[in-house]
């Protein structure tokens, strides 16, 4: 059997740490003797410019098809006026809601040779290991209307954030189960002294805890939690939240690992693949990066992380992760950093191939 592996490299600096990701998925593959089928598939930005929308039905198709997917970033300035009616976005949300990809799973663990590139005190960020669990298909990033229009009295828009029971009772089982792996706490934050769809989240929160009852559980509003996630960031373990609330909470979190280039993140659904795992879609949490893009600065580690959890969660191949992980650690650990980590204590700053291409002799020189 043949893993089926769709590989959307994007836009900006996609095409550049994709692709030195998806070289360390192939050096795996050959090490492990394990199949895996490689396609490709344009989507994002270019493929407006190819076929004029940013998820083409081709590409949809051959993503349905896969047992998981690899994606670098979509977007960038020449695709950026807000009331143009097709955005590279729109290819990323088309893409969880077709799979039904539910819960977006962020890692977020400080690397002690890297804890200077951080703009917060060492004796904060130091040992931090936690986990952003964010939902993914539902909430204001998908209710409806969602619309600018025109009323007398001028200019108005409106988005509407709706959820239901199960989308979340959904992912905060997935939570809670995770948590019951790891240090057995989870955080559910919402905005519930405001929203009424916050108000539900907490309802089920606390009706879920009684099932777990060997998790240690607590309620945050969001704006207090944004606080502490930098104040006391060691506090937490597994941490669950809607859609909108994820997104701004993990950007925030990159700031404890030093740089947005070092997070992986998974997307994962209900739906099992052919070997039997978690259809997932995997990805670096940071942007495309336009600036930076050909120009061989940018940092291929959170993709090549990325590709790691590809392996765990969707190939069952943990042992072949840890090795990843072990990689990026050990070429860290020798003082090599990407223009991004530059404050981070490295005597060596190097591109992005040249990255890439010391994780892989790492991997390399396991062999045997």
């Amino acid at each position: 059997m043949a893993y089926k592996i769709l590989v959307l490299k994007g836009d900006g600096i996609g095409p550049e740490v994709v692709g030195e990701a998806l070289q360390v998925l192939k050096i795996i593959a050959r090490r492990s003797a394990v199949d895996m089928e490689f396609k490709e598939g344009i989507i994002g930005g270019h493929a407006i410019d190819a076929s004029g929308t940013p998820l083409p039905d081709e590409v949809l198709k051959l993503a349905q098809e896969s047992d998981a997917i690899l994606l670098g970033a979509v977007g960038g300035p020449k695709w950026d006026n807000p009331s143009a009616e097709k955005r590279p976005e729109q290819a990323l949300l088309g893409l969880r809601k077709a799979l039904g990809l539910f819960a977006n799973v962020r890692p977020v663990k400080t690397v002690k040779e890297l804890i200077a590139a951080s703009p917060l005190k060492p004796e904060v960020i130091s040992g931090v290991d936690l986990v952003v669990i964010r939902e993914l298909t539902g909430g204001i990033y998908y209710g409806k209307p969602s619309e600018k229009r025109t009323s007398k009295e001028g200019r108005e828009a409106v988005d509407t954030c709706f959820y239901s029971e199960a989308e979340i009772a959904r992912v905060l089982r997935f939570g809670f189960e995770l948590a019951r792996e790891r240090r057995k706490k989870l955080t559910s934050v919402d905005k519930a002294n405001v929203l009424s769809t916050s108000r539900l989240w907490r309802e089920i929160a606390t009706e879920l805890s009684a099932e777990f009852k060997e998790v240690a559980f607590e309620n945050q509003l969001v704006d207090s939690m944004a606080m502490h996630l930098l104040r006391r960031p060691k506090d937490f373990d597994v941490i669950v939240t809607e859609n909108m609330f994820g997104d701004i909470l993990t950007d925030e979190a990159s700031v404890l690992a030093g740089s947005m280039g070092m997070l992986p993140s998974a997307s994962l659904g209900e739906e099992l693949n052919s070997g039997g795992y978690r259809v997932g879609l995997y990805e670096p949490i940071h942007g495309s990066a336009p600036d930076i893009a050909g120009r061989d600065e940018a940092n291929p580690l959170a993709a090549i992380l990325s590709a790691a959890m590809l392996l765990e969660h969707s190939l069952g191949m943990r042992p072949e992760a840890e090795l990843i992980v072990q990689a990026v650690d050990e070429v860290i650990r020798d003082g090599h950093r990407t223009r991004d980590l530059h404050g981070g204590g490295g005597t060596k700053t190097i591109g992005c191939k040249a990255m890439g291409r010391l994780v892989r002799e790492k991997i390399e020189s396991e062999e045997g």
